[in-house]
């Protein structure tokens, strides 16, 4: 039995998982990682905190899996891919990915936007994963999403503020309607799959703890991007379209050289 026959018999998503994934355009929680992958993880952070001189050091990693070992792995972690494999198909791009930090008490949010406005894609077939490597509660400043908005692209402005964690200060043009907002919650180690047109954003964090995640973004190779794009991880099956350039081997182990590589990246590359 193929890898892909194996995956098509002991489904990751249930049906009920599913029908909500394509009504709310966005389903969780969804188990990802172990007792012991989380705890591997935050040592590796808080090392990297350290050789960075603190927190509040994620903004300036741009794409992490691109330059870092544990981001490439946590990244292409087959529990995760098994539930993206559900929603776009068994042949899987890694196209981007941000971590997420928000210590306490801070002013952090992201602004009510659709990634798909931004990317300019040719189809909607990208999911966004969001792993928690903390709890994710309303109180520290949570994703939320607006279910059922990810039917069409809508209009957007730019307008960059100090506390807004998204970069180029994009935000939808008109209110969103408070009924449909739902708090995606979830425990340290689980993660959501949202649509890649679906309207999200987060509050600030108003609790003394931290709230600290992963976003990864991933494509069917059957889509192109009209924006220019950096390389992309063909994590799983096979790329038979060429729209992107692939990535070349996999990051060093090494958080120096990631460091190093990573502040390359932004140099040359501005576009996440």
């Amino acid at each position: 039995m193929t890898a892909r026959q194996s995956h098509e018999t002991r489904r990751s998503l249930s049906a009920d998982q599913l029908a909500r994934y394509r009504r709310d355009g966005v389903v969780f929680p969804i188990s990802a990682l172990s007792g012991s992958e989380l705890v591997f993880l935050r040592r590796t952070l808080d090392e990297l905190e350290g050789l960075l001189g603190g927190k509040n050091i994620y903004g300036r990693l741009s794409q992490p899996h691109l330059h870092f070992r544990w981001a490439y792995d946590l990244a292409t972690h087959p529990k995760v891919l098994d539930a993206v494999e559900d929603i776009i198909g068994p042949d899987i791009l890694v196209h981007s990915s941000t971590v997420f930090c928000k210590e306490g008490h801070s002013p952090g949010y992201v602004s009510w936007h659709q990634d798909g406005y931004y990317w300019k894609l040719s189809e909607a077939k990208l999911t966004s994963s969001w792993i928690a490597l903390t709890d994710s509660t309303t109180e520290n400043g949570c994703l939320r999403a607006v279910t059922g908005s990810h039917g069409s692209v809508v209009a957007h402005s730019e307008h960059k503020t100090a506390d807004n964690m998204l970069t180029t200060g994009l935000r939808l043009v008109g209110d969103v309607s408070q009924s449909q907002i739902l708090d995606v919650t979830l425990k340290a180690g689980e993660m959501s799959l949202h649509h890649v047109n679906l309207v999200h954003g987060s509050a600030p964090n108003h609790s003394g703890t931290r709230r600290l995640g992963y976003a990864v973004r991933y494509l069917a190779p059957s889509v192109r991007q009209t924006r220019k794009h950096h390389a992309v991880v063909i994590a799983r099956g096979e790329d038979r379209y060429g729209h992107f350039e692939p990535l070349r081997g996999v990051p060093s182990k090494d958080l120096e050289e990631g460091i190093s590589a990573s502040a390359h990246f932004g140099q040359v590359f501005s576009v996440s």
